[in-house]
């Protein structure tokens, strides 16, 4: 028999933790769809993000300073990351590129366990936000409904700076094709480096925000990059919109099929992502063009 109240509150959790999915996983979409690099530390950029933040929160008790601090600390690591490491890495092999990525990941989770140890870490929810809410067909945690809400208006951001702005133009033109913005005189290698920017900024805000749901620790990217490689593989590689629908379907897989047996909730993540590319080879939202 099947407990509806359970099944309801699932139902949010799937779409509170799809969302979080959509936005860390946009980032990875547009860096690969415009550099065409696979960053395997993306999953560090948001474990960065939540530790940069809980530091922030320690000295000053702000969580709007910690989600700050977090986001730019991160983005100022992608900018770094893209000026010195990456853009050496543009014309080598895909396993090259999987290499370096996986290796600078490595060294972020090392260096972090190194400075602050093993244990996990914890940033509390903004006083207004903390306990329950009665939404009157059933009782949900306050924060857990107001980080859909954050996170939802930061994909939107993330949507108008793409689509409504001359930089989201030109990265979007980057992605259909990287060689015809370089020839009209765009500064390709500086966009690039945005690009790298804001694609690690996603993950860094994600991991802040999402610090006061699930503990803090060095580790706590691994799966994170799992999910999201996933949900870019169903949405379609360097498609804003179908790392949305992506992240929002594999919240829902991972939530509903956790209610059941949580041991088959990557299972049928996996199961989810290989009917889609025998259906939809380039995802649900690709399209040929983009490898």
């Amino acid at each position: 028999m099947v407990n509806w109240a359970n099944f309801l509150s699932q139902l949010f959790n799937g779409l509170v933790q799809g969302a979080l999915l959509a936005l860390i996983s946009s980032g990875l979409t547009i860096i690969y769809g415009t550099l065409g690099v696979l960053n395997l530390a993306h999953g560090a950029m948001f474990m960065l993000g939540g530790y940069a933040g809980w530091v922030a929160y320690t000295y000053t008790g702000s969580f709007v300073v910690a989600a700050i601090v977090g986001t730019l600390f991160v983005m100022i690591v992608g900018v770094v990351m893209e000026r010195g490491i990456i853009r050496y890495f543009y014309n080598r092999p895909a396993e090259d590129q999987i290499l370096v990525t996986f290796g600078l990941g490595i060294v972020f989770v090392e260096a972090i366990r190194f400075l602050f140890g093993s244990q996990s870490e914890s940033v509390p929810p903004p006083p207004g936000l903390v306990g329950i809410t009665n939404l009157g067909f059933m009782i949900y945690p306050t924060y857990r409904l107001a980080l859909f809400g954050i996170v939802v208006v930061a994909l939107l951001v993330l949507y108008l700076v793409l689509y409504r702005t001359r930089i989201g133009m030109i990265v979007r033109a980057g992605i259909e094709d990287s060689t015809m913005v370089d020839l009209l005189g765009i500064n390709v290698q500086r966009i690039f480096m945005l690009v790298f920017g804001i694609g690690a900024a996603a993950a860094g805000f994600a991991g802040i925000v999402n610090a006061p749901v699930v503990s803090i620790a060095p580790d706590v990217g691994e799966p994170i990059l799992v999910q999201t490689f996933v949900v870019v593989v169903i949405g379609g590689v360097g498609s804003f919109p179908g790392a949305v629908i992506g992240g929002l379907v594999a919240g829902e897989i991972i939530s509903i099929t956790s209610m059941f047996n949580p041991g088959y909730a990557y299972v049928m993540l996996f199961v989810a992502m290989t009917l889609v590319l025998m259906l939809r080879p380039y995802g649900l939202l690709g399209t040929a063009g983009r490898e």
